[in-house]
């Protein structure tokens, strides 16, 4: 009984600690003392309470714009968007400082703070991939700029990762036109990921999937399509074999080379 005593007299002053910060932060946000506010928001976000702190930084930074203050009133705004995991907010609040502060000691920072607010709103592969071209370029921006930045280095890390995402994203769609069985769809779609990632380690895979494609598509074909289409598996074949002439895939790619070259001189003969 005395620890349910105890316990109830601690949610009694917890609950009465919570009505009074409550009532504190209204008065806050009802003040019209800039002074104040500025003060109690740059409190809020040392004790981590970014909301509240969010709130009287947008409330104050109207007010303040210009000034010594505005510039960390600015700068701690964005970070107590970050906080909240707000990131949409927060990469335009540390973008737009980045801008307006461009001399400042947290401008760099700001900048990659941006990049990687961009970064955290990347989907997983399947979606939408806005968010991750936008990353993309922002991270690339920013090494322009700041080569030997301490945040250089992540930034470059965070490209790769984000690179791989799209990779997969690519690879996957040209792999459901395979599966589908949508043959020039699917051999358009891997010509289309080796052009737009040629230092990918599943290019090997995908020219063989360009192959195997291509000679599907040139097998359903209607007859006076056949031949040029068993000829451009020959000459997938032989950019495949070029680049990769121990390729796991080879004997599998040979096949379909072997057999375009056949149906193709029996058309030949044929015609």
């Amino acid at each position: 009984m005395r620890k349910m005593r105890v316990l109830g007299n601690f949610v009694l002053v917890l609950m009465a600690v919570l009505a009074i910060s409550c009532s504190e932060f209204k008065k806050l946000q009802k003040s019209t003392d800039w002074q104040m506010k500025y003060e109690a928001a740059l409190r809020y976000y040392e004790e981590e309470e970014y909301y509240k702190a969010s709130v009287l930084f947008d409330q104050v930074l109207p007010i303040i714009k210009g000034t010594k203050d505005a510039e960390k009133a600015s700068f701690y705004r964005a970070y107590a968007y970050y906080h909240q995991r707000q990131y949409i907010l927060s990469g335009s609040y540390f973008n737009e400082f980045a801008r307006i502060y461009s001399r400042s000691e947290w401008a760099i920072e700001a900048a990659y703070m941006s990049a990687y607010s961009a970064y955290l709103q990347s989907p997983v592969y399947n979606l939408d991939q806005t968010s991750t071209y936008t990353a993309i370029n922002e991270f690339q921006t920013f090494i322009n700029r700041n080569p030997y930045s301490e945040y250089a280095q992540p930034a470059t890390k965070y490209i790769d990762e984000l690179q791989r995402k799209l990779e997969k994203k690519a690879f996957e769609n040209a792999k459901q036109y395979h599966r589908l069985e949508r043959w020039e769809a699917a051999r358009v779609a891997f010509e289309t990921f080796a052009d737009e990632f040629p230092d990918s380690k599943l290019n090997e895979e995908i020219m063989y999937y360009a192959v195997d494609s291509e000679y599907s598509y040139a097998k359903q074909s209607i007859r006076s399509k056949q031949k040029e289409r068993y000829q451009k598996t020959i000459e997938l074949y032989e950019e495949f074999i070029d680049k990769y002439p121990e390729s796991e895939f080879l004997k599998k790619a040979e096949r379909f080379y072997v057999e375009s070259l056949e149906q193709k001189k029996k058309l030949s003969k044929n015609s």
